[in-house]
């Protein structure tokens, strides 16, 4: 049967396969075996064809051909990406068959692209009047569309790129890194020269900015914030004030952290009408509501964290709070839940001691206190309480609680686990107040209170494409690359602060007065593999120790640049920094508020006393540090995110785009050199990505691609203590256990606290089942052998974890 395809023009035209062909051996150019792979393609292609096929759905028939190929070979994954890109180039730019006529083409459109945004009131009016937009044009380079995945330009497409009115889409990759700096470069005093600069960063994806800023820069609505931390009072003026907060942070796109510690507990005392309060369940129900009609038109749910101390009287109906059973008006169904501990409650956990639970109304101080002060003042509520002069508390055992807060969180992955004590006592910026909680993502640590809602904004470098091979040849870091993006995301984040806007008043009073920023990396587990690194190794956690101190140190000193350039933030005096402290000594400063010593490598590199000297005079910024989950922007960086480990070396990744095969390119590429690959790649997606079984991959490949679940959990809590020597504010810090066993888990979550790591984020369960592959060739009765020796090396494997650390006793008591 004759094939017809239907053109854009609605006219016919007779399929043609050397067309098509052409196109593929386009997008196979400098790859391996090219040739083979346009035969490939367009012979799987013709079985898809079907007459009447519109030209884009031809386009998208190829893109998906190349896609199901990438289980064999990730390159398949490079053809997908270039073949999406030319049919993103052609809806905006037009067609072109050579480099430099797409290069020109960038060039040609790039001022009536600005103009129809600002026209339509899409792009902020300023970038017809204070960019030179033939010398950002002519800096447009196409080629990096080249560092791109198959997901990184769909994410970059639908995620983030701005449609016109119409519906036409306005930008291409380079045009959309370029809004971004220009919208970061508004209040510069030469903003082309300095938007130039970041684009160079950011479309080389040496650094990103956070998805509300993808999002939203260079827009005429910017609301380029990320994070907002607020504390819920205990009146109800301010209750319905925090709902109507939530609704319009929700709709610009912020990821809130809410403390509801404040609220009195159900069944105490409201003296103005002679009743008792609901207690703050009910309340926290109705934000979640919220949260779900506010739903960032109709695309994604708003994002939500309620924090709770867990001396609070209805902890244990905040435990509940997640689980699929019970009231469902008592139930939250899209808010997360994280619990502020303290050392008080970590050292009766220890000591097997009774804890007890009160109304805030009645110890309406514990909240505002924390380490030593608050710990005294618990132990005197607890002598009030059993002289009988307070009307409510509940007692039980530390220990029981714990297992509580554990239980839940094996079941339905919340309360996360945070530190409130730690925080507090290792914070620069502590002179404005204590910190309640941390933010939907565990890595803020800011103060707040009635009059501010902090505000932190966020970029993250990608680790990845800072390696470079030295004279010597050999790979490493380019710590002067890192300096220099460290410096430039800095400028660019202070900037931002500048530019936004929030619709709440009391965060753009805490934006300004705090200038509070959170610089973040991803890609670690990315650079580990590359080096040839177990992720468990001292050499790991030492790289990410040597990292972090140098990311570290770059983003002190621009910001102490930026001070004596622009000024300092407002509440600088009275801070840590004005006392020339930096990140590091808050370790010896939380150890003697605890009384127990910080389990954390104490090595140095940098002058760290010249930067003390130079902070005394001056910071631009509250805060600076933070390493955000990075999940979004990871996939557009092609990297690994923020510090997590591998999931897997293959695995299907669902997206608000779709479902997408990830394959793990430096196990392949590794597993080519040794001339392995094509004989085991059928064994690896039969064991659903896990090579630990396969006996001809040698075991110096296994341990450097370990997967999450066959990692020692204590390498996580290693990695992040060391990263957070260096970091001022906190990490979101997955966890991955196989074990499901409650006294294993009790040191694991004892061992973060005992490190000094701030908070942990979303604790993974590995299934106690998995489905059957049947998308690939088994034979199991040649499976039998290494299924048992697959199994034999998870048990060895879980053995050496569970020996890492001197267990504390607590595992027979969770029996």
């Amino acid at each position: 049967m004759a094939i017809t395809v239907v053109k854009r023009n609605g006219e016919r035209e007779a399929y043609d396969a050397n067309k098509i062909n052409i196109a593929i051996e386009h997008a196979s150019q400098g790859l391996d075996e090219n040739i083979t792979w346009v035969t490939q393609i367009a012979s799987e292609l013709e079985l898809t064809l079907f007459d009447g096929i519109t030209t884009q759905q031809l386009d998208e028939a190829v893109i998906q051909v190349a896609l199901q190929n990438v289980k064999d070979d990730p390159q398949f994954d490079t053809v997908a990406a270039r073949l999406l890109l030319k049919t993103i180039y052609k809806g905006v730019l037009g067609d072109y068959t050579t480099a430099d006529e797409l290069k020109t083409l960038h060039v040609a459109h790039f001022r009536s692209s600005v103009e129809r945004g600002v026209a339509e009131n899409l792009f902020d009016s300023r970038f017809t009047e204070l960019f030179d937009l033939e010398r950002l044009a002519g800096a447009l380079e196409p080629s990096r569309d080249e560092l791109l995945k198959y997901i990184s330009v769909v994410t970059l497409n639908n995620r983030y790129g701005i449609k016109a009115r119409n519906g036409e889409p306005l930008e291409v990759p380079q045009y959309f890194w370029m809004r971004i700096a220009m919208g970061l470069s508004l209040n510069e005093a030469d903003p082309t020269g300095v938007a130039l600069g970041f684009y160079d960063k950011m479309s080389k994806l040496e650094y990103i900015a956070a998805g509300s800023t993808l999002v939203n820069a260079g827009t005429s609505y910017p609301q380029l914030s990320n994070c907002f931390v607020m504390e819920m009072q205990d009146d109800i003026e301010n209750i319905a004030k925090s709902v109507r907060d939530v609704m319009w942070l929700t709709k610009g796109t912020g990821g809130i952290g809410l403390s509801v510690t404040k609220l009195r507990a159900q069944g105490s005392p409201i003296r103005s009408n002679n009743t008792t309060s609901t207690g703050p369940i009910p309340f926290m129900h109705t934000i979640d509501s919220v949260l779900r009609a506010v739903s960032r038109g109709g695309k994604k749910f708003g994002a939500l964290c309620f924090y709770m101390e867990n001396w609070h009287m209805d902890f244990p109906e905040f435990l509940d709070l997640r689980q699929n059973s019970g009231d469902p008006y008592r139930r939250t169904r899209t808010a997360n839940t994280a619990v502020w501990i303290s050392d008080e409650f970590m050292k009766r956990v220890q000591n097997d001691d009774d804890w007890y639970l009160f109304d805030p109304l009645e110890v309406s101080d514990l909240n505002e206190l924390y380490g030593k002060a608050f710990s005294e003042r618990y132990a005197f509520y607890v002598g009030e309480a059993e002289a009988g002069r307070l009307h409510m508390f509940k007692k039980i055992g530390a220990r029981e609680q714990f297992k509580s807060i554990l239980i839940s969180l094996q079941t339905t992955s919340h309360p996360w686990l945070t530190w409130k004590d730690t925080i507090n006592n290792r914070a620069l910026n502590n002179n404005t107040g204590t910190i309640h909680l941390s933010n939907l993502c565990t890595e803020i640590c800011l103060p707040q209170d009635e009059e501010n809602i902090s505000v932190c904004n966020l970029a993250s470098i990608n680790l990845s494409t800072h390696l470079a091979v030295d004279a010597n040849g050999t790979l490493g870091f380019d710590w002067a690359r890192i300096d220099e993006s460290a410096r430039s995301a800095v400028r660019q984040l202070d900037n931002l602060i500048d530019i936004t806007v929030s619709s709440v008043p009391e965060a753009d009073h805490a934006n300004i007065n705090n200038r509070a920023i959170g610089l973040g990396v991803m890609g670690f587990t990315d650079v580990v593999e590359r080096l040839g690194l177990s992720y468990e190794s001292e050499a790991a956690a030492a790289l990410i120790d040597e990292v972090m101190e140098h990311v570290s140190y770059a983003a002190i000193d621009e910001s102490a640049d930026l001070a004596r350039e622009r000024g300092t933030y407002a509440n600088f005096e009275g801070s840590r920094w004005s006392q020339g402290l930096v990140p590091f000594d808050s370790i010896a400063l939380t150890e003697a508020d605890r009384g127990i010593p910080i389990k954390v490598d104490r090595t140095t590199r940098l002058d760290w006393d010249a930067l003390r000297a130079k902070v005394k005079g001056g910071m631009r910024n509250a805060t600076l540090m933070a390493i955000a989950p990075t999940a979004s922007i990871g996939l557009v960086a092609g990297t690994t995110p923020g510090l997590d480990p591998q999931f897997s070396q293959i695995f299907s990744r669902a997206t608000s785009n779709g479902k997408f095969l990830e394959v793990n390119r430096n196990l392949v590429n590794d597993l080519q050199k040794l001339g392995i690959w094509g004989s085991v790649k059928e064994q690896i997606l039969r064991s659903q990505g896990d090579i630990q079984g396969i006996d001809a991959i040698p075991d110096s490949v296994k341990a450097i691609y370990k997967t999450s679940f066959q990692l020692s959990p204590y390498s996580f809590l290693e990695v992040a203590a060391r990263a957070q020597k260096w970091i001022d504010q906190s990490i979101s810090r997955n966890m991955y256990l196989e074990t499901r066993d409650l006294g294993d888990m009790m040191d694991i979550y004892y061992a973060a606290w005992e490190r000094g790591v701030k908070t942990t984020y979303y604790l993974h369960m590995k299934p106690r089942h998995t489905a059957e592959q049947s998308t690939v060739k088994v034979n199991k009765a040649e499976d039998i052998n290494a299924a048992a020796a697959a199994v034999a090396v998870a048990g060895a494997a879980n053995e050496s974890a569970a020996a890492a650390p001197a267990r504390r006793g607590f595992g027979g008591l969770s029996k």
